[in-house]
């Protein structure tokens, strides 16, 4: 046996799943992405996806696992999120929204529903906004190009039937169930182009109750793109990453069938194990061209930290979910 296949022998043996190599994985991920979310906090007045929203993810799966989460800690996020909200409250009513639009108002909004926020006249002028915006579309496009997050229309549709579903009122009822049958034909005959069109396609397909065996062909076509290392890449071609197959392994747990302990599953996990940082952390490299000034967060990878704190956000919450 040559050094190098030794190597790779020993490598591959000390990734491959259990139950405490993943949750020696997510432990060590959790406090980098509470230190992001602080961060984000101390540095910034707005809310951010990256750092709260997708975090705040991980922190759900974790906690929903018996992973050890402060209350306050998730308070402090929730309440944080809802005073952006709620100072903005006037441009949601009046339709206006805020920077990123959709895609801000619904990360969100389902910020607040993860930390157990309670609907009020805040969360109901956001629904509103929500349900008015681009009244004449049938699914809500996206103002953003920052990719792979905020580039996508079928993210900031997700984003948008989720947030209605969630947080809508009574009085919205009925224009809501008229929007969401408008956009159920847009995702049927809509295709995706990459990973994140595919992961928020099914997503967004289960909010619009699209029937099971469609989603079943589409969350198909997403696991088919699997590569051979057990993760999936942002761009069909590219190499896989952990932004990419954290997010493909949560959607298709959650909305395509693929339990957490089927091999493909535990493939993807094997990636995620195999490429985690020795900080706790995943890193990769940013294809947004920057607009915000730049601040550290308390997360690593200088100007790369916001996509790497959302990508092991990503990756945390599909370790997390493989746990009991």
């Amino acid at each position: 046996m040559t050094p190098t296949t030794a190597l790779w022998l020993l490598t591959t043996l000390s990734t491959v799943p259990t139950p405490a190599n993943v949750k020696a994985s997510v432990d060590r991920s959790l406090p980098l992405l509470m230190k992001a979310a602080e961060g984000h906090i101390g540095k910034q007045t707005c809310f951010a996806c990256h750092n709260q929203a997708l975090p705040m993810l991980a922190f759900h799966a974790a906690r929903g696992r018996g992973l050890a989460i402060k209350d306050s800690d998730i308070k402090e996020q929730t309440d944080f999120v809802y005073a952006f909200l709620k100072t903005n409250k006037a441009k949601f009513v009046k339709g206006e929204g805020t920077g990123g639009q959709v895609d801000t108002a619904g990360y969100a909004m389902l910020t607040l529903e993860l930390g157990g926020q309670k609907p009020d006249d805040v969360t109901e002028a956001v629904a509103g906004y929500l349900l008015k915006y681009q009244p004449n579309n049938d699914y809500w496009r996206t103002v953003s190009n920052r990719p792979p997050s905020e580039a996508s229309n079928f993210t900031t549709t997700y984003l948008a039937l989720r947030g209605l579903r969630v947080w809508g009122s009574k009085d919205q009822k009925d224009p809501i169930a008229k929007r969401v049958e408008a956009t159920h034909g847009w995702l049927l005959k809509t295709l995706p182009k990459d990973t994140e069109d595919r992961v928020f396609r099914i997503l967004a397909m289960k909010e619009a109750s699209v029937e099971d065996n469609v989603i079943r062909v589409a969350a198909k076509s997403l696991l088919d793109s699997q590569r051979d290392d057990g993760g999936w890449s942002q761009l069909d071609g590219g190499p896989s990453d952990s932004y990419a197959t954290g997010s493909a392994l949560v959607a298709l747990n959650r909305v395509g069938g693929l339990n957490a302990k089927d091999p493909d599953y535990l493939r993807g996990l094997g990636f995620l194990l195999r490429t985690q940082k020795a900080d706790g952390s995943w890193m990769i490299k940013s294809r947004s061209k920057p607009f915000q000034p730049y601040y550290e967060s308390g997360f690593p990878h200088g100007k790369d930290q916001f996509i790497s704190a959302a990508a092991s956000s990503w990756a945390t919450a599909a370790l997390a979910t493989a746990l009991k």
